[in-house]
């Protein structure tokens, strides 16, 4: 013989029912719900990559480079510094010269005189 549930019983097992039922819906929802934000933050990541492609350079950049510029510049000063504080010492030697930059410019200039003369 089959007992008889209460109507509490019945109410409960209802419900039951319907959070069973709600739950395998939800899960459902939940994992294409979860799709759509991976999509979505996919795009955005490749939205934001063009976007940095395209962008003029922000306050922060300019400041940025207006900072190395400034430690360039205090670089240059001090090296221009230490150049004019080297003590005056005999002339530099010639030597330093390469004879073929000499030579090649007094035919160069040869060839340019001859030129001259015969055209005026």
């Amino acid at each position: 013989m089959a007992k008889r549930s209460t109507p509490a019983e019945t109410l409960r097992h209802a419900v039951d029912q319907t959070f069973q039922a709600a739950a395998g819906q939800a899960q459902t929802t939940r994992d294409r719900a979860q799709e759509l934000v991976d999509e979505l933050a996919h795009t955005a990541g490749r939205l934001r990559g063009a976007l940095d492609e395209l962008r003029t350079p922000a306050a922060d950049d300019m400041r940025s480079l207006r900072a190395e510029l400034q430690e360039l510049e205090r670089r240059v000063r001090a090296l221009e510094q230490r150049v004019t504080e080297l003590p005056a010492g005999p002339p530099r030697s010639s030597s330093r010269r390469s004879p073929s930059g000499r030579g090649g410019s007094g035919r160069a200039g040869g060839s340019s005189r001859a030129g001259r003369s015969g055209g005026g």
